[in-house]
């Protein structure tokens, strides 16, 4: 068998919501919402089931969601884009892929900001290429422009930049893309830009797509999320951006590793991006509400939460609390013997971890969030 599967790990969202299932446990690990769908969308997927196609759509994706998407990164970021921009895949992983396996080829290496979405090491390794990580150092989880300077080699290929950053909740600033952009364009890089979390921003903050940086749009593959932007997140439809001939060439990975996705949700979400401006600000706000909720919890009960600025995520920093535990020790005995799941930071990076800090998923409903804080506080006073 392939050794790269072989000897690879369960992922941890996996690992640790099956560990929720077990022990009958809160999850607070894996990154999926209980509430924030707009009623509207789900009739629309109704509607395109009873009445529209239920057949293959074309490979690129519906016509119809390719212009959704153009137009509504028009309005909201001032993107020039048309159709022939977009290829529409089954969520924002399978855009990763696409994305990777167009640019990656044997030998070529890729740089990763860590700690980073389990997905871009293994994605990177079956295109045949080599990661490269760059670690971002807690609390404050900044890109220095020596560090990624310095990770770059003659054969760097490309930079997987998440922007805003998941595991941290960061949205980096101006200066921080700059440097990204700058190393880009003086290393003739592809920027493969996760920008799947931009519009969860939760302090009024405005996001900058990376393409729109100076010379980044014919370099910069973006990807993006329609889970993320209407949380829901299980009909995976996602969609990458780039140059039309960088675009078509992506699209020929799409066609051999989903070819497509289901047509009644792309109708959906072609709707969504249509008519759903309206939906934005208090999703947004929603999701604010619940990171207060539960970072003011935690706080009370002695967590050292630092902060985040948009995804559905917040990190604890264990050392900080008080709590000797590494991460991984600390998640299996919460779940075991406190009833809440978590996610540990380590598996986020394959170097570069201080291995002491956990992600939870604030985007949950009240009482979801009360019970695990709940369940926390009596882990803090077991493991003190």
């Amino acid at each position: 068998m392939n050794p790269l599967y072989e000897t690879m790990a369960t992922s941890v969202f996996e690992r640790m919501s099956l560990a929720a299932a077990k022990h009958g446990a809160v999850n607070l690990g894996q990154g999926f919402p209980d509430f924030g769908w707009p009623p509207e969308i789900l009739d629309a997927a109704a509607q395109a089931v009873r009445e529209g196609s239920n057949q293959y759509a074309p490979s690129r994706g519906l016509p119809a969601l390719r212009e959704a998407v153009a137009a509504h990164y028009g309005r909201h970021q001032g993107l020039d884009l048309s159709a022939e921009n977009i290829c529409v895949t089954s969520g924002a992983t399978e855009a990763l892929a696409a994305a990777i396996l167009a640019t990656v080829s044997q030998g070529d290496e890729v740089i990763v900001l860590t700690p980073a979405y389990d997905a871009y090491a293994p994605l990177v390794r079956r295109a045949g290429g080599l990661v490269r990580e760059v670690g971002l150092a807690p609390p404050g989880w900044r890109i220095e422009r020596d560090a990624l300077e310095a990770a770059i080699t003659p054969k760097t290929r490309a930079i997987v930049f998440n922007n805003p950053h998941n595991p941290t909740g960061r949205l980096f600033d101006a200066g921080e893309l700059a440097a990204v952009a700058e190393v880009a364009r003086a290393y003739d890089l592809i920027v493969i830009a996760d920008e799947v979390w931009e519009h969860i921003l939760l302090d009024g903050q405005s996001f900058v797509p990376f393409a729109s940086l100076p010379g980044m749009a014919e370099r910069t593959i973006k990807c993006g999320s329609a889970g993320k932007i209407f949380s829901l997140t299980g009909w995976k439809i996602g969609w990458l951006v780039a140059a039309p001939e960088i675009a078509t060439l992506a699209a020929r990975a799409h066609q051999f590793l989903t070819f497509a996705s289901a047509p009644h949700l792309q109708a959906a979400v072609a709707y969504g991006l249509a008519e759903g401006d309206a939906w934005l600000a208090p999703m947004r706000q929603g999701f604010a509400r619940a990171r207060d909720r539960m970072s003011e919890g935690l706080t009370r009960t002695g967590y050292a939460v630092l902060p985040s600025a948009s995804t559905y995520f917040l990190c604890v920093d264990l050392a900080a609390s008080g709590i000797a535990l590494d991460d991984e020790s600390f998640a299996k005995r919460v779940v075991e013997q406190a009833g809440v799941a978590v996610v540990p930071l380590s598996p986020f990076a394959d170097q570069n971890s201080s291995g002491q800090l956990i992600r939870l998923c604030f985007a949950k409903r009240d009482d979801t969030i009360d019970a695990g804080v709940a369940a926390l506080a009596k882990a803090q006073g077991m493991l003190k």
